[in-house]
Parts: C-alpha cells; structure tokens; sequence
C-alpha cells in the first residue's frame, strides 16, 4: 500500500533491522466506534510503500475498555518490546496503559500495566482525564511516562511527566506538571461551542514526543490548535537538560499545515525524519514523512517530503 493509502492517526515508526514498523490509531472511526485493536504496517524499501495492515493487538475478551483505542507507540525497553495506548474504561476516566508483547516488535501485545488498585488498567491517575503516553529513559535508565492531562477536565490542557516503575507494570510515584498549552506563544485555544463542551479559554495538548539533539539538548514535540483552528506541531526545549524541565516553548510552530502528533525518527540510511498525520479530519488522515534537520540543538524542516 502507497501511504497515500493507509488511514492513520497518531502515526508512530520503530526502524529495526533496516525495517520500517509503523504504528497508529488505525479504527476507521476512533471517536465513536467501539475498538476494535490496533494494526501494523511493514515496509523493507522505504518510507512510500508498506505492507498491511497486520494484527499488533486485539483486545482480549475479559478487557476493560471498550472505546478510544488511540496512539500506540511501540518502545524497546530491557530487551522486550512495549505499547503505551490510550484507552478508555468501561467505568473511569481515559487514560494511557502500557502492553507488552509476547514476541517481537509486531506482537501480539497483551495487557501488561496495572491500575492504582492493583488491577489490569492505565498507569495515569485514576481520577484524571489523560491520554497520549510516551516513554523517556533519563540518564540512568530510569523509566518515565510524559503523558497529556486532557483540556476536558483541567481546561488548560497540560503536559505532566509520572515515573514509572523498573518494569513498566505501574506508577512509582506522584505525577508532575511540566508546562500548560497556553504558555506556548504559537498555541490558540479552541473556539467556544457550549454544545460540544468547548468552553472559552480551553487549549489542548496532545502527543508529546522527546528527542535528545545531537548536541544534547532534549526537545518535545507536542501538538495543539492555532488561531486558524488548523492543528499543529510546536516545540520545547528543557532548559536544564533533563525531563524535570523548565521547559521554553519556541515561538513558532514546527508544522501548521493542519497535521500534528507528530514523532521523530532515524531512518535506515541515518537521516532524521517528522511523521505526522495530515489532515486532521477523519477518514482523510495520512501519514507523510518530513525530512528535518538537527542543528544547534534544534531541529528544522528540510526539503525531501514522503507522501
């Protein structure tokens, strides 16, 4: 399949063994359908053509969510291979789980993560709206989640970091909030509609995403909307080098070209690579490829697209 072809969202791509694995919230219609799992994609030539879809998860009979299976991201961690997912509960609030798989990096995935309870669920906090996990080992190895706490409940959507346990089978400790949406300069917030609960005021922040630049900077990709309502991609950058932050957001946008949840990767051939999903409208999203150039501990734009 030419990517122009492949409905995703949240598109996320693991290069292992000069193979492409792309990953995504790939239902036809993630927002009211009930879930039916998450599918592959495989390409050995290329970012243009893949194979698929394949089965990477199907929930299991007895599982505790039955809506909102979003934004995998498959992870390497101690020699296994990991999905931190967005789900939502049967009863409880939406939140990131983490799977593990019982194979290699195209699963299958079983749920893996436990709850504040001690049951099968999201390691975010129980009583809050959250979504959109991703892994960040520090310098010593250590496991963190920086996760979305959801505009919905909070209004000013936020960024927090949760430490994980050496596992990755629960929360080692209290959640911390990193940065709001509205401190970021390129961010607008949403247009007030009481009838869709979008109050004035309400920003949104979702699919942070780190990167440690050449010279060591660490970076964060992370998306919301602009005052044209397009969504979009903007930048952080950890003034003290660690996860803890403080985090500058840059001034303008990465990408606003009506795409975000964005993810950066190295390709087989070692250059550096933006996907994103564009538009942000469904059933019309897709993925692309953006060559990007890391100078300065930043990271830019180049000129090649893959689309």
């Amino acid at each position: 399949m030419h990517i122009s072809d492949i409905q995703i969202r949240d598109p996320f791509v693991v290069p292992e063994d000069e193979v492409y694995y792309l990953f995504g919230s790939t239902d036809k219609d993630i927002w009211k359908s009930r879930g039916t799992g998450f599918d592959g994609y495989i390409s050995r030539g290329g970012l243009s053509e893949f194979e698929g879809p394949f089965p990477v998860f199907r929930p299991p009979e007895d599982f505790w969510s039955e809506t909102n299976f979003w934004a995998p991201e498959v992870h390497r961690y101690n020699g296994s291979w990991y999905m931190f997912a967005t789900f939502k509960p049967k009863e409880g609030r939406r939140g990131t789980a983490i799977l593990k798989s019982e194979g290699g990096v195209t699963g299958p995935y079983n749920p893996w993560s436990l709850n504040a309870s001690g049951s099968s669920g999201p390691v975010t906090p129980a009583e809050w709206e959250c979504l959109d996990g991703t892994l960040y080992l520090d310098a010593e190895g250590r496991p963190w989640m920086i996760f979305c706490h959801e505009w919905q409940q909070v209004a000013d959507g936020e960024i927090c970091l949760l430490p994980l346990t050496e596992d990755l089978k629960s929360a080692a400790g209290k959640p911390e909030l990193l940065f709001r949406a509205s401190e970021a300069p390129w961010a607008s917030p949403l247009k007030p509609d009481p009838a869709r609960n979008r109050l004035p005021g309400n920003y949104v922040t979702d699919g942070p995403n780190l990167y440690t630049a050449k010279n060591g900077a660490l970076l964060m990709l992370w998306s919301s909307f602009g005052p044209d309502g397009a969504y979009r991609i903007g930048l952080a950058k950890s003034e003290s080098g660690l996860v803890t932050g403080p985090w500058k957001q840059l001034k303008d946008p990465l990408y606003s070209a009506d795409g975000g949840h964005g993810m950066l990767f190295h390709s087989v051939e070692g250059k550096l690579y933006l996907t994103v999903h564009t538009p942000n409208k469904t059933p019309n999203e897709r993925p692309i490829f953006i060559e990007m150039i890391d100078e300065d501990g930043m990271v830019k734009p180049g000129k090649d697209i893959i689309s």
